[in-house]
């Protein structure tokens, strides 16, 4: 079925427009503040479904890869918990790293990509060759 015009992100950037070009600048600073939140939401949301099926699926990879078995990623995430407070995961410490390292930067991609945390993190690890 082919998608329909417009798009569900299409409708929410045009939301978001909507309210950062014709509603914040006309209302008073306390229903402004709220509007700006209202589109850092309306962004975070469009970077979750433009990059989060992606990012789970990665994350899914990572994750078999590194216990060797199957499953969806909240079992796998279980798993690795258990496996961790028991210390099985003690001899693969670099892969473990590498991990939890892209699953948290995947993650603050989508929460918010201007992080000056996350940009420094970015910045060192194109800079290490990762």
């Amino acid at each position: 079925m082919a998608p329909s015009r417009p798009t569900v992100l299409e409708l929410l950037e045009a939301v978001q427009e909507f309210l950062e070009k014709r509603i914040v600048k006309v209302v008073d600073s306390h229903r402004a503040f709220h509007t700006r939140v209202a589109i850092n939401v309306l962004a975070l949301v469009r970077r979750e479904l433009q990059l989060g099926p992606g990012f789970a699926s990665e994350e899914q990879g990572r994750l078999r890869s590194l216990l060797g078995i199957e499953g969806g990623v909240p079992e796998l995430n279980d798993e690795l918990c258990r496996r961790l407070r028991n210390g099985e995961l003690d001899d693969r410490e670099g892969d473990l790293f590498r991990h939890l390292f892209e699953t948290t930067m995947a993650q603050l991609s989508i929460d918010n990509p201007e992080y000056s945390g996350y940009r420094k993190a970015l910045e060192e690890s194109v800079g290490a060759g990762g």
